[in-house]
């Protein structure tokens, strides 16, 4: 035992001394992948090697999650995670990994709400205009998401039912390829993350109805919140953080928290994304493994109500 700790407190002590992998879950250009790229650059130039950008978009970041869970615990792989990871929990039965007992939190580091967007063609100009056009229509408004069961999915799904109309569920193999459809018009409408909408939005090819979160965001104040254009209670925001395999030892946990934080609030990239909507955080192991609990619970006892 004690062979062991010395160990592991000298490769804490010489860590790192080769490329760092860090697994993105969604293809690129998403939210996830443009908060993990712009934070691989500042751990790459503060921990002396490069970090490595590993995309493995697909199965609701299924895919990227099992990969980090199987890895080696020494560091040199990491999880950019995403909300989609507590989701999981609560609605994969046949998980190929453990959600919490598989996983070092590291950090939470940044909260961001969803725009609901339409493509230009739908007539609707405001929430309660598109429920209505819902209800004319039952069946023919398509919403797509990042994944069966993905965060989008979801927050489509709370609206369907909270609103009581029957739209049409469009998965995609991340974000991007269903932004890239939606702004073609082969889908009609979307929850997504500000990072991968707002330009769209402001630019004119897709129009944003409202914002997920509980309160109107100081970057939109024109922008009314879903629940008060017409659904009060909805509430739907994606989280992101870090996650390494099980078994890491405490002291490369620590580094790369400290890191991680230094990082996110660097004024660069806390200003980039605070101007798309986002809200730093930064946080503790500790207080991310509680965060993280509480949203696996919230999902679990919603996710039965839902249609899916």
């Amino acid at each position: 035992m004690f062979a062991s700790v010395v160990s592991q407190q000298g490769i804490a002590q010489s860590y790192p001394v080769k490329p760092i992998r860090m697994i993105i879950p969604a293809a690129p250009g998403g939210g996830v992948d443009t908060i993990g790229r712009a934070l691989g650059q500042k751990l790459a130039e503060s921990l002396g090697q490069p970090v490595v950008a590993d995309n493995r978009a697909g199965a609701g970041t299924m895919i990227g999650s099992e990969l980090t869970a199987k890895a080696p615990p020494d560091g040199y792989t990491f999880l950019m995670v995403t909300n989609s990871h507590a989701i999981n929990a609560s609605v994969q039965k046949n998980l190929k990994y453990d959600p919490v007992k598989d996983f070092s939190e590291v950090s939470l580091l940044a909260i961001s709400p969803y725009l609901l967007v339409v493509h230009p063609s739908v007539p609707a100009k405001s929430v309660r205009e598109l429920v209505a056009l819902a209800r004319k229509r039952p069946g023919e408004l398509l919403f797509a998401s990042a994944g069966a069961a993905s965060a989008t999915h979801l927050a489509g799904e709370l609206f369907k039912s909270m609103a009581k109309i029957n739209i049409t569920h469009v998965p995609y193999k991340g974000g991007t390829p269903a932004v890239i459809d939606l702004t073609g018009g082969h889908v009609q409408m979307m929850f997504n993350n500000l990072i991968s909408v707002m330009a769209l939005a402001k630019s004119g090819r897709l129009r944003a109805l409202a914002v997920t979160s509980a309160k109107r965001l100081p970057l939109l104040p024109d922008l009314p919140t879903v629940a008060e254009a017409g659904l009060p209670g909805y509430e739907a925001a994606s989280w992101y953080g870090a996650l390494l395999p099980a078994g890491t030892s405490a002291q490369i946990v620590a580094i790369l928290n400290r890191e991680l934080v230094k990082a996110i609030k660097t004024p660069d990239v806390r200003d980039r994304l605070v101007s798309e909507g986002a809200e730093v955080i930064g946080s503790t192991p500790e207080e991310f493994a509680q965060y993280m609990r509480n949203d696996i619970e919230r999902w679990r006892k919603l996710v039965p109500t839902l249609d899916l």
